[in-house]
């Protein structure tokens, strides 16, 4: 066991403990009375995003609900080493939003392609030009709906924005552009579609009902406000399946999203015809794709939050990265040949996310196998076999024939998401 295996649990457990989140949320609100300063909250819009796109229908609904500033800022996309596979994570963002919208009564609707260059150039600088004059939250609404799909109806009064980037308009928009990177980068992020509120980040409706229990908690809801705008999925009984319905369960060792999605799919299918094809990967970090330290950063700290909401054990991290993550997948033959394939899953994430076990050690490894009941004899054995690279290559082909890039990834049927909190759109298609 190396000094980084020994100190990383520790480490991440007080990182990511809840009571380390209270004390930084107590001091950022001490400061802020402190100051005189009103509840803000900055919101960072990324023109081309769909996700950005219904975000800025709930901006009015969410200032109704709270005595809040909303703050807004035009961001450009992610660097490529944030979204390493553009074209498909933009494909799959229209789809999503779209089966959001229709979830949440919004207005999305996918339409097949991203934004021309030159209506994107002419909306970013409408933005800009909304923002500057104090018009964001009246007009950006309408106009993002130009943006996708239709022009602004007659009652939007758009006279005074440019119709197209002047020399001025361009220069304007780089430099607003330039000042919210910045911004978004200093205070730690990569995307777009982001609310940031004293010192932490929340990801467009689907982290929406975390800031907004934080504010709750605050005192800063109007009087009448109840409850959040939209709940978290938190599926417990999934409807009737035939026999033979799978769900192929594309994984990762290394992904924490992984670990927390785990433990739910196979308790709903726990006692059902359903069955779960385990579809595992080697991480992207593995397959020679950089992730920059803001992304790592934000994925830690929201998959801890998301982990204590649906009570799955997280927190004392050994990361698996490199060794421990292929002598974890070189065993999955043998455990899937026992019929342990998701108890030895649930035992390697529990060990590495929750324990902070080194699965790059026997030591670790082993506590790890006998929880799932698989006999050290056979372990040392597998251990030396090969053929799980095949195997995990083979999946992420799949996957991506799939117009998935990452994971947790699920298929069922015609319908393949992606995401640990898209188990309720697997529920959908099983219904």
């Amino acid at each position: 066991m190396n000094l980084k295996s020994l100190l990383m649990p520790a480490i991440t457990a007080w990182w990511l403990s809840p009571d380390r989140l209270a004390g930084q949320r107590r001091s950022a609100e001490r400061r802020r009375v402190r100051r005189g300063e009103r509840h803000q909250v900055h919101y960072f819009h990324q023109a081309d995003d769909p996700y950005s796109a219904l975000m800025v229908q709930c901006l009015p609904r969410l200032r109704q609900r709270y005595d809040i500033d909303v703050l807004p800022h035009l961001v450009s996309p992610p660097a490529d080493d944030a979204a390493p596979d553009r074209d498909r994570l933009m494909a799959y963002s229209r789809k999503d939003a779209a089966w959001l919208a229709q979830q949440h009564g919004l207005s999305f609707v996918d339409p097949g392609q991203q934004p021309a260059p030159q209506a994107l150039a002419q909306h970013s600088a409408q933005l800009v030009h909304a923002m500057a004059t104090q018009q964001f939250e009246a007009l950006s609404a309408e106009l993002v709906q130009s943006l996708w799909h239709a022009p602004p109806s007659p009652s939007t009064d758009i006279s005074t924005f440019p119709s197209a980037p002047t020399t001025q308009a361009q220069t304007q928009l780089q430099a607003h552009l330039s000042a919210s990177d910045a911004l978004r980068q200093k205070w730690g992020h990569y995307n777009g579609g982001m609310l940031y509120y004293a010192g932490e980040w929340y990801w467009g409706l689907d982290r929406l009902h975390h800031l907004e229990e934080r504010l709750q908690a605050l005192g800063a809801a109007r009087p009448g406000t109840s409850g959040v705008l939209f709940a978290p999925e938190a599926a417990t009984q999934w409807p009737p399946a035939s026999p033979g319905t799978c769900v192929d369960f594309f994984f990762s060792f290394r992904s924490p999203y992984s670990a927390i999605a785990a433990q739910r799919l196979f308790a709903l299918t726990q006692g059902t015809p359903i069955q779960v094809k385990l579809r595992y990967v080697l991480p992207m970090v593995m397959r020679g794709l950089a992730v920059p330290q803001s992304k790592r950063m934000y994925i830690s700290l929201d998959a801890a939050r998301e982990a204590r909401r649906l009570h799955v054990p997280f927190g004392r991290v050994c990361d698996p990265v490199g060794r421990p993550t292929e002598r974890g997948l070189s065993l999955m033959p043998l455990a899937e040949a026992q019929g342990l394939g998701q108890v030895y899953v649930l035992s390697f994430m529990q060990g590495v996310w929750a324990e902070g076990l080194d699965a790059g050690s026997d030591k670790g490894l082993r506590r790890i196998t006998d929880r799932a009941g698989l006999a050290w004899t056979d372990v040392c054995a597998a251990l030396q076999e090969d053929a799980w690279r095949k195997t995990a290559e083979f999946n992420r082909i799949e996957m991506l024939n799939l117009g998935l890039w990452g994971v947790p990834s699920f298929q069922i049927g015609d319908t393949a998401v992606w995401g640990q909190d898209r188990l309720e759109a697997v529920e959908c298609a099983l219904r």
